[in-house]
């Protein structure tokens, strides 16, 4: 699979300002009253989706904890399963040699396309650093260098993933932090500033595209004003639709406007979305996202952290947050797959789960992976791509 930048390509519209402000002392409402996502297509006469099973499955991506080999057990299990993605994480990671031989590997025994995913920033999050080499932190390219050349040292890094089978890079990251560098997002942030963010982090998924790597724009609606970690709890942010809209939303219209082909949802409540659920499980969340004009893919980030996994169980957790709207259910415990795609299946089968909309997280995710989505969820769709510098 492979994302580059096309000139002349149509870009999604970003969504308009947000509402009116409300008359003195009136309530806010909790979010805006925009339509809602336009509904799945309906399947075509005589189209007959794969079974349910599978496409269950084809909307989870799936960590190896400690697999660097095909004849892993895990990835016999994974593979049976039929997952869509596969996440690579450090431990997965020996040699370019190893890891270039295990993704490609993947690719062969998997019984349809799937997507090869990792999670390489700039700084210090990052899976590759003893194969690639390490980058300085978004912080410091901002501060240092020119969008120019950040858009260069990614496509340097992007060839890099391209060259060891990585299809979906989850990067770069968007959010507005001026806090402690080693905060929860700190110096992963290219800055605090909006449009700084936008402009860098534009360039960073501009250079990944380039190289053949698709970007993934993290962590939607913003991470930056909290300090506590997902990994713990669900943190909660009391912010204001148009607050969001004017500040920690912004880098995601611009990237969202250029064409990004995946964004990553957090794991934080917001007061003005859902207070009692992280945005990676909130119906409102997804539906903030699409109104922006966003038609990717929607993945959350790992349904294992603590903030999700302290409440949900890995397969409640799978079927909330497709119903919510994700496309893309991410844990790095691919144990817990097969119980995650059977509770997909059953709450389609129960009614919980409309099938249209498993339809439609399944079709863009073949759709990722290169494959037929009308073949495979007789659903037609298109994934944004990036488009090049004044297109």
């Amino acid at each position: 699979m492979a994302w580059l930048l096309v000139a002349g390509v149509t870009v999604l519209a970003c969504g308009g300002p947000g509402p009116a402000a409300a008359p003195p002392g009136a309530p806010e409402a909790a979010v805006p009253t925009p339509p809602g996502p336009a509904a799945p297509a309906a399947r075509p006469a005589g189209c007959t989706p794969a079974p349910v099973e599978e496409r269950a499955a084809q909307v989870l991506v799936v960590g190896l904890p400690g697999a660097t080999a095909s004849s892993d057990p895990m990835v016999e299990e994974i593979l049976d399963v039929g997952v869509g993605g596969v996440l690579i994480t450090s431990p997965n990671v020996e040699s370019s040699a190893q890891i270039g031989q295990f993704t490609s590997d993947l690719r062969a025994l998997a019984p349809r396309p799937l997507v090869i995913v990792t999670g390489e920033e700039s700084g210090r999050v990052s899976t590759f650093r003893d194969v690639i080499g390490s980058t300085p932190p978004a912080r410091t390219l901002a501060s240092t260098r020119s969008p120019a050349e950040v858009q260069a040292l990614a496509e340097e890094v992007g060839s890099d993933l391209a060259a060891l089978g990585i299809d979906l890079d989850l990067a770069p990251v968007v959010d507005l932090d001026e806090g402690r560098v080693d905060g929860i997002i700190g110096d992963r942030s290219f800055s605090a500033d909006p449009e700084t963010a936008s402009t860098y982090g534009l360039a960073w998924a501009r250079g990944l595209a380039a190289a053949g790597v698709a970007p993934t724009a993290k962590h939607f609606p913003g991470h930056g004003r909290v300090l506590d970690d997902t990994h713990l709890e669900l943190p909660v942010v009391d912010a204001s639709i148009d607050e969001l809209r004017q500040h920690d939303l912004v880098p995601f219209a611009e990237l969202i406007d250029a064409g990004v082909p995946a964004v990553m949802l957090d794991h934080i409540a917001y007061t003005s979305l859902d207070p009692s659920l992280p945005a990676s499980l909130a119906p409102r969340a997804y539906q903030l996202l699409r109104e922006m004009g966003f038609e990717g893919v929607a993945i959350t980030d790992s349904v294992g952290m603590g903030a999700v996994n302290l409440r949900w169980s890995f397969p409640e957790a799978a079927v909330l947050a497709v119903t919510a709207g994700a496309d893309a259910v991410l844990t790095t415990d691919g144990s817990q797959a097969r119980s995650m795609r059977d509770a997909l299946v059953a709450a389609v089968r129960s009614g919980q789960l409309p099938e249209a909309r498993l339809d439609e997280a399944a079709a863009r995710m073949v759709a990722l992976a290169g494959g037929d989505p009308e073949a495979f969820a007789c659903q037609a769709v298109s994934l944004p791509r990036l488009a090049a510098p004044g297109a």
